[in-house]
């Protein structure tokens, strides 16, 4: 178990960790504006990547919580509760023109506006699971919060599958 535990914790922290593009939203990446000019674009790349690093932190922070014999689990709590916070702003960080057709240096892959409606039911699996994150997390229950935490890092992991670009690590 202990073994499962940490392949876990590694893969939620890959998983987070390589938000530099990619997550899962969609609800600005349908808005039929038009697009923003590179230079706008460019900036809502970097507050994007901005935004998964803070989704990272959350994850971090729960994962060394549960490796630790005593988890502190108002730690865990305030892990969950930004988690959950940054996947309900998600969609806002796709906007038009800060993808790469716009020529902005990004992971994120054109799908995620082309094919809008997938990339918006990708980012409600993450919502509804960083939900259920935080709700478990309240509850305090381990066991709980440990699974809340392997179906979050999958509903991650999916989104990144079809729309980010793999790692070139």
């Amino acid at each position: 178990m202990a073994r499962m535990w940490g392949a876990t914790v590694a893969l939620i922290a890959a998983v987070a960790g390589a938000g530099a593009g990619v997550g899962a939203g969609a609800a600005t990446a349908a808005d039929p504006t038009p697009a923003a000019p590179v230079s706008a674009g460019g900036k809502a790349a970097v507050a994007r990547q901005a935004h998964f690093e803070d989704q990272a932190a959350g994850f971090k922070a729960i994962g060394d919580e549960l490796k630790k014999e005593t988890p502190d689990k108002a730690a865990i709590q305030a892990g969950a509760d930004k988690i959950n916070a940054t996947a309900q702003d998600l969609p806002s960080w796709f906007p038009r023109g800060s993808g790469p057709e716009a020529g902005v240096k990004t992971a994120a892959k054109a799908e995620v506006w082309t094919d809008a409606a997938g990339f918006a039911d990708a980012a409600q699996r993450l919502q509804d699971e960083t939900a259920k994150l935080q709700q478990v997390a309240m509850a305090g229950d381990l066991d709980a919060i440990r699974a809340g935490v392997r179906a979050t890092g999958a509903a991650c992991a999916g989104c990144h599958a079809k729309y980010r670009e793999p790692d070139k690590h």
